[in-house]
């Protein structure tokens, strides 16, 4: 068993990779620390513009190729259908668009944005500082965001459902990169690594944030130990699903979520201030197509300063390093799908979605810093990881309110260990559809050890770190997908659609009755 793992060059120099930062972070916790913030620094300094214009290239890719004649490509084939009703398809697209990144970051980047206004002219913790906030959180969440993972998504079904192949990035890039087995691996090595990154950084900000709930509750201190504790408890719940074969008790959690959001969302909608959120949603989606462009390329080399590399680049970063998994679910979901249909869906719900929640969320802490003398914002800037545990505070049902976030975030966490190391030890089996339990819980430790280790040697600093470094190489491979897809696609056969059809059969009988009458 253990021979058969170790043959396999992707998982053995991924895996030993991942093992070695851990080791490093334990054994030398302070130079592990210095070692990120210096290659953070390398990276934002030099490669900032790269992810901008890169997550602008994709967004544009798409846009170009659902309003192309290749839109009209059915995934699966043109006599595919659709597997799931238009509706359910969309509620997947919708439990995809939220997950443990939204929930931390609802509350806490408006009023992050509001405390500490992205541009040094706008004076801070005024009314226009709060609709900017507002504008600039909807930008992070919205298309730029969600084109990573369409183009992750549409790669993976097109070679899955079209071409009848694996879901490795390998084999996607062939076209391109060829056949050679070193390049294949390296591909490969380069998608596990960036996943892991992406992964661990999405763990790290849910324990902070689950401890953050349990501190403000039951005042449990904030601590690196209580975030262990936690760590330990997700992987508990993790290794009896995968383990014990409890798939039915993940998809019935996964549901709880869904139920457990959506109650969640409607009670803030509902006792916060609704008509201020209505209104702060409307106009933050004006805001922010005005500003897309803008916001799209914005960097600083004029007047200085970091803003942009740690917010714009860090959130593109963890959605790079974050896109195969959200890709392979929004890939298994669009399955009948035409080209057109997918990236229209994907590149609209789940941006709408998340601009809703981060208005009802996000516009209600402002509400209340704005008309009611709170301090939210202050206290987001003090400690991020309770924003959404202050905005609780401030409505009925506290206690009962931060206990539904709570368990939210838990289950988001077990729910999305439990997927990430399933999608992770399918990428080191030679993309097998299902891979070995055994290898599952060797990801599911080396992820729970590498959240762990981050978290002990910098906090937020250092996921935000690992996200942006891993994903730097991979961001390469997903442009050379665009390339590689495309490619692919020109040598689809156009489906013809019904008017089309009947347009081509009204002209040929057109020139049948001309050639007719010239005989005659």
């Amino acid at each position: 068993m253990k021979g058969k793992y170790f043959s396999n060059v992707v998982f053995t120099v991924s895996a030993i990779f991942i093992l070695v930062c851990v080791i490093f972070g334990i054994v030398a916790p302070n130079l592990f620390s210095d070692v990120a913030t210096s290659l953070f620094s390398l990276t934002t300094d030099y490669f900032g513009w790269f992810y901008l214009l890169s997550v602008f290239i994709i967004v544009v890719f798409l846009i170009v190729l659902a309003i192309s004649k290749y839109g009209k490509i059915r995934l699966g084939g043109k006599d595919a259908k659709p597997e799931f009703k238009f509706y359910s398809w969309i509620a997947m697209l919708f439990s995809a668009g939220l997950g443990i990144g939204l929930v931390f970051w609802g509350v806490a980047e408006p009023m992050s944005h509001f405390f500490s206004s992205p541009f040094s002219n706008q004076e801070p913790q005024t009314t226009d500082a709060a609709r900017l906030a507002m504008g600039y959180s909807f930008f992070h969440w919205g298309v730029s965001q969600w084109s990573v993972f369409a183009i992750m998504g549409l790669v993976m079904a097109f070679m899955q459902f079209n071409k009848k192949k694996d879901l490795l990035m390998s084999t996607a890039l062939e076209p391109v990169t060829g056949t050679k087995r070193g390049i294949k691996n390296t591909i490969d090595i380069l998608a596990v690594i960036a996943t892991v990154m992406g992964v661990a950084t999405s763990i790290g900000l849910g324990v902070l944030q689950t401890n953050g709930g349990l501190n403000a509750v039951f005042n449990i201190p904030i601590s690196i130990w209580v975030q262990m504790s936690i760590i330990a408890v997700m992987f508990i719940g993790y290794m009896a699903s995968s383990t014990t074969g409890l798939q039915k008790g993940i998809r019935i959690l996964s549901n709880v979520n869904m139920y457990l959001a959506m109650i969640l969302l409607l009670f803030v909608f509902i006792a916060g201030p609704t008509v201020f959120i209505l209104e702060s949603f409307v106009l933050g989606l004006s805001d922010y197509i005005t500003h897309f462009v803008e916001y799209s390329l914005r960097l600083q080399p004029y007047v200085g300063g970091t803003w942009v590399k740690d917010w714009t680049i860090f959130y593109w970063a963890w959605a790079i390093a974050w896109s195969p998994f959200v890709g392979s679910f929004v890939a298994r979901v669009s399955r009948g799908r035409t080209i057109r249909e997918f990236i229209v869906g994907v590149l609209i719900i789940p941006p709408l979605i998340s601009c809703l929640w981060i208005a009802v969320f996000g516009g209600s802490a402002l509400y209340f810093d704005l008309n009611k003398g709170t301090s939210i914002a202050e206290a987001v800037n003090t400690d991020l990881t309770v924003a959404l545990f202050q905005l609780l505070d401030q409505l009925p049902l506290t206690t009962i309110a931060s206990i539904i976030g709570m368990v939210l975030i838990f289950t988001f966490l077990i729910t999305s260990a439990d997927s990430a190391t399933f999608i992770m030890a399918s990428m080191t089996s030679n993309g097998a559809l299902n891979p070995t339990n055994a290898l599952k819980v060797i990801w599911g430790v080396l992820m729970a050890a590498i959240a762990s280790v981050l978290l002990f040697t910098g906090g937020l600093e250092a996921l935000q770190t690992a996200s942006l470094i891993s994903a730097l190489p991979f961001t390469v491979v997903i442009l050379l997908l665009i390339v590689s897809f495309a490619k692919m696609v020109r040598h689809e056969v156009i489906p013809i659609s019904k008017r089309e059809l009947t347009r081509y059969k009204r002209i040929m009988k057109q020139i049948d009755e001309s050639e007719n009458k010239d005989k005659k």
